[in-house]
């Protein structure tokens, strides 16, 4: 669903997105779309409008957005490895994509707020898979930096004086 708007007029219409363009236009960087919109919703040729997109709208949307090395290609569907925290085990969810922006890539639909979801090595993953959660080595020592280490070698000249 898309909210158009023509300039210099308050009235709202609703559309529905039927095409866009593969690339960009070379002077612009910017993709022409196509809107199909409902045959009473009349606008004179020519005329300038915004179209913004429902699912963009920050006042009532709420997305989802992941890194793009958590999706996977399914047959033709785009998913994410969820994960099962009682089975500690992972499944294949559809979802579907909104957009890219940058290293990201929005969801609106097929997941909910609070999901796990595996960002890396998903190309290894099978269905039921046992994993584990990523936790990070921490060392147990304090480790000291490359300088206040070798403040803490004893000189040969001292080491003889010792004997």
């Amino acid at each position: 669903i898309v909210e158009v708007k023509a300039w210099g007029s308050s009235t709202v219409l609703k559309g529905t997105v039927r095409d866009v363009a593969a690339s960009t236009d070379p002077v612009t960087r910017t993709f022409a779309i196509k809107v199909a919109m409902d045959s009473k919703d009349t606008l004179k040729l020519g005329t300038t409008v915004t179209a913004v997109p429902k699912f963009l709208d920050r006042n009532t949307a709420q997305v989802i957005k992941l890194p793009t090395s958590a999706f996977f290609q399914s047959a033709n569907q785009s998913a994410v490895w969820v994960l099962d925290p009682q089975a500690m085990s992972v499944r294949l969810q559809p979802v579907q994509i909104a957009t890219a922006d940058g290293n990201e890539v929005v969801v609106v639909s097929g997941l909910q707020p609070g999901m796990q979801v595996v960002s890396a090595g998903v190309h290894v993953l099978s269905p039921d898979q046992l994993v584990t959660i990523y936790k990070e080595n921490r060392p147990l020592a304090p480790v000291l930096p490359a300088q206040a280490a070798i403040k803490t070698i004893v000189p040969a000249s001292a080491a003889a004086v010792q004997k």
